[in-house]
């Protein structure tokens, strides 16, 4: 076992229940940041996988959309960052660095959701004029919801989530790399860790 450093500290002195402390120290301090690192980590391999089963399939998102060259380099990279990284914080495994690339990673996510929103309209006015005459492929929530201003409500609701989920998804992978995998990882278990 490692003299690391615990990620918090909760001197006795200063709880209100200074019984709790080895309940906070011992089991709810170490199980929730693996809970919390698991998660982060999880996710990321299920928005990864996708692009491990297609690693070129970003291609043209890279070099069209970002406008960064060697999209045949950053494409499989995402996938690998994305699914093994994610696995790696998971396990908390070579945690910090790993942690770090995909919080930068992420913050590009949010950037570009930012830079690049969706815009004012779902719908064209011809597709609402369509959608108008043939009431039969909208329910009557749709009707209300995209009708009356294209959908501009429904997009700017799109528009808020991404950038909600991108900054929660990046701010998550920073905080894994400045503190570590934690006592519950494989980094903890080596007893060595960047």
């Amino acid at each position: 076992m490692s003299n690391l450093p615990e990620m918090t500290s909760s001197p006795r002195e200063r709880l209100i229940l200074p019984f709790m402390a080895p309940f906070y120290h011992g089991f709810a301090q170490p199980v929730g940041w693996a809970v919390f690192r698991v998660t982060i980590g999880g996710m990321l391999m299920v928005e990864g996988w996708p692009k491990i089963i297609a690693p070129m399939a970003q291609i043209g998102f890279v070099e069209n959309v970002l406008g960064w060259p060697a999209g045949w380099f950053f494409s499989p990279l995402l996938a690998i960052m994305q699914f093994v990284g994610g696995f790696m914080i998971a396990v908390g495994f070579l945690t910090r660095p790993i942690a770090l690339a995909n919080a930068l990673m992420l913050a590009t996510t949010l950037w570009f959701h930012i830079a690049n929103p969706y815009g004012d309209a779902f719908l064209t006015g011809e597709g609402v004029a369509f959608l108008k005459e043939n009431l039969q492929y909208l329910t009557a929530d749709g009707q209300q919801h995209l009708l009356g201003d294209g959908g501009a409500a429904f997009l700017h609701q799109v528009q808020s989530k991404a950038e909600f989920n991108s900054t929660f998804w990046a701010a998550g992978a920073a905080i894994i790399a400045a503190f570590g995998g934690g006592r519950l990882s494989i980094d903890r278990w080596l007893g060595k860790e960047f």
